[in-house]
């Protein structure tokens, strides 16, 4: 089997039991307020995606790394990151969900988050042509 299977094989397994645990969280305890971590999760790698795609100019005279309008993605997609997380803790608090619901939606949209990331990362494709 080639490695880039493998690699898909495991990231959905990975990504089902994420979402798993997001629907458990819900199921168990008759609330489907956590059912939001999962959609900040899925949410959050999208500023990072459009916004990279606004680089800087080939032909600009400067050789930073970095753009303003990429680091307005990063922040953007941190933000919606805390909010993931936050989210669960902040229900909790005020008894709105069940401590054990909060637990696992705050795993289980981990998972899902890191899945989305490794993904990208695994399969993202260099666009220099000269290396």
């Amino acid at each position: 089997m080639p490695a880039g299977l493998k690699t898909v094989i495991l990231l959905s397994f990975v990504l089902a039991v994420g979402f798993l645990l997001i629907i458990l969280s819900c199921a168990l305890w008759a609330n489907w307020l956590p059912l939001l971590v999962a959609l900040t999760f899925v949410l959050a790698p999208l500023p990072n995606a459009l916004f990279s795609q606004c680089g800087g100019d080939e032909f600009s005279a400067s050789y930073e790394e970095g753009s303003n309008t990429m680091d307005l993605g990063r922040f953007i997609t941190s933000i919606v990151v805390v909010t993931g997380f936050a989210l669960p803790i902040v229900l909790t608090h005020s008894e709105v969900i069940h401590p054990g619901a909060c637990v696992m939606s705050i795993l289980g949209g981990g998972l899902v988050y890191g899945t989305i990331l490794a993904y990208s990362a695994a399969f993202s494709q260099d666009t220099d042509d000269y290396q």
